[in-house]
């Protein structure tokens, strides 16, 4: 079973994907954001070349731990692409994970250009990681979908 990582952004929509055990997460792709239906088209073609059975969707949270506007439009977003394609979408707690992205790169000696290109899909990255991790998708059906924080 492989799982997909989203970190949504304004502009860009980072993407990682799990390997077939459900135990490692990989950067894969940034894509540009557009309209939703060519977000999907773009989405639905990365689902059905890796065959994933779940995307986590990084949920963006105050601090605190509060559900702001930004965290509202996520969970709309991930509930119309549940609808669009067809697969069950959870909520991943996100905070932090694009600076903690951002350091991994810094640590890495990367310039600057190249951070741009990759922030996003290593930031997705580190939030299916969490995902992975937590070992709250084993053994799960996909029955059931949620906010799984």
């Amino acid at each position: 079973m492989r799982i997909m990582g989203l970190d949504l952004g304004q502009k860009r929509i980072g993407v990682a994907v799990s390997d077939e055990l459900g135990i490692t997460a990989q950067a894969l792709t940034t894509l540009n954001r557009g309209s939703f239906e060519h977000d999907c088209a773009a989405l639905k073609e990365l689902a059905q070349s890796y065959e994933v059975e779940r995307i986590v969707v990084g949920l963006p949270l105050s601090m605190s731990g509060e559900l702001g506007r930004s965290g509202e439009e996520c969970m709309a977003y991930g509930n119309q692409l549940e609808g669009y394609l067809g697969v069950p979408v959870v909520f991943w707690d996100e905070r932090l994970s694009t600076v903690a992205a951002e350091k991994s790169l810094l640590e890495g000696d990367m310039r600057r250009n190249r951070r741009r290109r990759v922030i996003d899909q290593v930031a997705a990255c580190l939030i299916l990681d969490g995902y992975l991790r937590s070992g709250k998708w084993a053994g799960v059906g996909f029955g059931g979908r949620g906010s799984e924080r």
